[in-house]
């Protein structure tokens, strides 16, 4: 029955269906034919995956993040990270990465930081910063990985929703991460630019003055992740009435202290915030329905034989689950993968002795590089799609970005202090 399950998904990707229903319609046969579940409970199923109060943290942090972006927080973000990276070689690329951090703490999502980019700094990069169109996609694509590590990362919250791990601890694991992704990446755009040739963005590094000045108007954006940060560690909330608080933080910083946020642009970030919460609410309903068949079929403790039979050596099995991780998320939208496969992955990684919350992080991060890749690279298509690149060319200009990528991994997992640190110390 499991190898009918997965045919019959592999199926409805080929031929176009969305992916939600796919979940579902591949979980058919285990309500109709096999007789052990009536159908009526796949219902039930859909309806109990929205009672949790945890998953209410995805509506908050999504309504806050499309404030954000309203009130004029974004542009002065760019304004910072040009005068902080713009010099550097790279120029715009360097902004890009730098930005993707500042945006983990508004955005939440890779897919919303990456279309964002590719829109407010492709066009410039394409015609000021020398950079071709496919060199532009993949340091933009690339980039926003970054965004999936940082809180309040929507990915993290789905995978401590769906595994029950704590969601406030995976934020701080992701922090320190986050910060090494970045500095991985910045690395690599400088080499990159060196070898082709990237003109620097500013002539020359801006004054303290200027620094300063642009520092004072991103304050108030700055200190989104320091809030969530401070409030887990002495207790003042937890993740769900972050994100509610959150919601309230970006309503004052709009109306009261940039006075850009109009009733206008309230309506628009409602607006864009309910249609964004339908896609994710529809895919974890409908993963919780083809979970539960999953499970009803014992497709975890199948997966867990299968893996130790091949090798008992935690490493090892470690190299397993992360490649099959990489190839899901090749096929597989990043909220899909975290709601679908990682309930099956991870019990397996616990019980070979690795830490929960380290393994979210790694987890988390891998699953997003899989959007960056063919044939079914959510973000890839994305940024390609507005920027007009071609997948080969994206390919080829991703390669460099690729192995830092590499590099990355092996580094989290040699390391797990890099990801447990901060939850240790703090929590």
């Amino acid at each position: 029955m499991l190898l009918l399950i997965a045919g019959l998904f592999a199926l409805f990707l080929i031929i176009g269906l969305p992916v939600a229903f796919a979940l579902a319609l591949a979980a058919f046969p285990v309500f109709v034919l096999t007789g052990t579940m009536p159908p009526t409970v796949a219902i039930q199923k859909m309806v109990t995956a929205t009672q949790s109060f945890p998953l209410l943290a995805v509506p908050f942090f999504i309504f806050a993040g499309n404030l954000m972006n309203s009130t004029g927080i974004t542009e002065r973000l760019i304004r910072f990270a040009r005068l902080l990276t713009g010099w550097l070689a790279g120029g715009l690329g360097q902004v890009s990465i730098v930005l993707s951090l500042m945006m983990g703490g508004i955005s939440g999502s890779a897919v919303a930081d990456a279309s964002m980019e590719a829109r407010l700094l492709g066009p410039s990069m394409i015609a000021k910063g020398g950079y071709s169109k496919a060199a532009t996609a993949a340091v933009l694509a690339f980039g926003s990985i970054i965004t999936a590590t940082i809180p309040p990362s929507i990915g993290l919250i789905l995978f401590g929703f769906i595994n029950e791990v704590s969601i406030g601890r995976l934020f701080l694991a992701g922090v320190i991460p986050g910060i090494l992704l970045t500095l991985v990446l910045m690395l690599t755009a400088w080499f990159v630019a060196k070898r082709n040739g990237y003109a620097p963005d500013l002539a020359a590094p801006p004054s303290f003055g200027e620094l300063w000045a642009s520092f004072k108007e991103s304050t108030w954006a700055l200190a989104f992740p320091i809030i969530l940060i401070v409030g887990f560690r002495f207790g003042f909330f937890t993740a769900t009435e972050a994100g509610a608080f959150l919601v309230f933080y970006a309503l004052f910083v709009g109306f009261f202290i940039y006075r850009e946020l109009t009733f206008e642009k309230l309506y628009e970030a409602i607006k864009g915030s309910v249609t964004d919460l339908g896609m994710v609410m529809l895919l974890i309903m409908m993963a919780a329905v083809l979970g539960y068949a999953v499970t009803i079929e014992q497709g975890p403790q199948q997966i867990a034989s299968l893996v130790t039979s091949l090798t008992e050596e935690p490493i090892l099995i470690l190299i397993l689950v992360l490649l099959l991780l990489l190839i899901s998320g090749m096929f597989l939208e990043g909220a899909a993968n975290i709601l679908l496969v990682t309930p099956i992955v991870l019990p397996v990684l616990v019980h070979a002795g690795f830490d929960p919350i380290h393994m979210g992080i790694l987890i988390v991060t891998l699953i997003n590089i899989g959007g960056l890749t063919p044939p079914v690279g959510v973000i890839m298509f994305t940024v390609c799609g507005i920027l007009d690149v071609k997948t080969g060319a994206f390919a080829r200009a991703s390669l460099p970005y690729f192995l830092a990528m590499l590099v990355f991994l092996a580094v989290l997992v040699a390391f797990p202090a890099l990801s447990l640190l901060l939850p240790g110390q703090l929590m």
